[in-house]
């Protein structure tokens, strides 16, 4: 009551300042309220000063955990409505780190990574006639800080003193960055992490690179390819699964990057090499994110497990490496141990193979219980998702340009049939095989000794009726 009297004292026109008033009214904020009361700078900011306010509910709190909450970096000293926020806010936190707005394909308009209410933003002004806007959004916002114990002092670094600092930087005990950042350095793309703007940078943490000689593979072009130039990202706000031109975009070398999301909620990203050259393989590259939504002074970084761009794994390694937990082939590698691990030995000693491996999700059939403990059955079955040849696309489409595209696989007398249907962004990849006909929803990801095309169903296991399948079938 006590300390309560004194702040009053300090700040008289709290009790009457319109925006604290709302909030204190709203039991679903009163965390975020609870909060600024104790907040000296941005009680008088308040009630003395023009500003914007972004106030998580009670529960963005709840999903935060617990976690330090930096109230001054959820506000900003001007007025902005929705219709009026710019595409960088400088906050009021030390060091002014900048908020980064964006929006999604349906328009919803994101503060970093979270998503502001429409219908509860409010503006009103306060005793001094200063204009104060308050939004509501859906998660709190986090900022870029030093570990507790660090005593440099590091504010509002951009993307190159974050590489340069990342030891020193709060973003998960087990990311290192050491082994990037001294290519970065090698290759003198210090520039490129310095560049103004708002930029997206796929930083792969030192994991990534226990493959040996990954990190001699990592020259300029592939730095360039984790560069999303002039183009903030953060994940609640990204467009799944659209295509987005990197710095590595130009007459000789061109891959963009994409942006994709599995049931179970892990966020990948996946370079696609359009045009390359010998040090460069055309295809498609996989890495999970790790550490997302870190924003930096001229935009955003995101850890991801392994670089992108570079080739060097078998298709055999790369089934492996999606093997752990949640990993988007867990279910198919599984599946494949579970029967004597046969098929992964046999793709181990061919030259070039292409694998159609069903996704997590597409084991989830029910008729596959049937069949699972028959072990010679679920070897056929395996088999008819394995092609003795690398098969990427652009093979499917010349196979396919006077008929149905007809492939045999390793299991006898089984052939799987692709079908194009559509163009440019409506383009659809279906493969029948075992009278199941499955789309492929991941093309192209590339290895040394062939392809893996990620599909929605498992072939050779009817999972509909004859009715259903005359009604989906192409």
């Amino acid at each position: 009551m006590f300390a309560l009297c004194g702040l009053l004292l300090l700040v008289p026109q709290l009790a009457s300042s319109s925006i604290l008033s709302k909030l204190s009214e709203d039991p679903d904020l009163s965390q975020f309220y609870s909060l600024l009361e104790q907040n000296q700078i941005a009680n008088s900011t308040l009630s003395l000063r023009a500003c914007t306010l972004f106030v998580p509910t009670n529960e963005a709190f709840q999903r935060h955990k617990n976690k330090a909450t930096y109230v001054l970096y959820h506000m900003a000293t001007v007025a902005m409505t929705q219709d009026q926020l710019t595409k960088t806010i400088p906050s009021d936190m030390d060091g002014n780190p900048p908020l980064y707005i964006t929006k999604n394909r349906n328009g919803d308009i994101y503060v970093n990574n979270a998503r502001i209410i429409p219908s509860l933003s409010v503006e009103m002004t306060n005793n001094e006639g200063k204009r104060q806007v308050m939004h509501i959004i859906d998660e709190v916002l986090v900022p870029l800080t030093p570990l507790p114990n660090t005593k440099t002092e590091i504010t509002n670094p951009d993307a190159f003193q974050f590489l340069q600092q990342s030891d020193l930087l709060d973003i998960g005990e087990d990311h290192r960055l050491r082994v990037y950042r001294s290519q970065v350095t090698l290759k003198g793309k210090e520039n490129l992490f310095q560049s103004p703007g708002g930029h997206t940078f796929l930083i792969p943490v030192d994991e990534g690179f226990k493959a040996t000689a990954r990190s001699s593979l990592v020259d300029k072009k592939v730095i360039d390819g984790h560069v999303l130039l002039n183009n903030v990202i953060f994940t609640a706000a990204a467009p799944i699964e659209v295509p987005q031109t990197t710095a590595a975009f130009e007459d000789n070398i061109k891959v963009t990057v994409t942006f994709f999301k599995e049931k179970s909620g892990i966020m990948y990203v996946k370079s696609n090499t359009l045009l390359g050259d010998n040090k460069h393989a055309t295809g498609v590259v996989l890495s999970e994110i790790v550490a997302a939504n870190i924003p930096v002074r001229n935009g955003v970084v995101h850890l991801i497990k392994r670089p992108l761009m570079i080739v060097d794994t078998t298709v055999t390694e790369f089934l492996q490496s999606f093997k752990i937990e949640h990993g988007a082939l867990k279910a198919f590698f599984d599946t494949i141990m579970a029967n004597g691990g046969y098929v992964l030995n046999d793709i181990k000693n061919y030259s070039k193979v292409t694998i159609l491996a069903p996704s997590n999700e597409a084991w989830e059939n029910p008729a596959i219980e049937h069949i699972r403990n028959n072990t010679e059955r679920m070897r056929e079955i395996l088999n008819m998702h394995i092609i003795r040849d690398p098969l990427n696309i652009e093979n499917i489409k010349e196979k396919n340009q006077n008929m149905i595209a007809q492939v045999p696989t390793l299991s006898n007398h089984t052939f799987l049939y692709f079908n194009i249907n559509g163009e440019g962004e409506d383009e659809v990849i279906t493969v029948e095989g075992g009278g199941v006909n499955a789309t492929i929803v991941q093309a192209d990801v590339a290895n040394t000794n062939g392809f893996v095309h990620i599909i929605d169903k498992v072939l050779g296991i009817p999972s509909t009726t004859v009715l259903g399948k005359m009604e989906s079938d192409p």
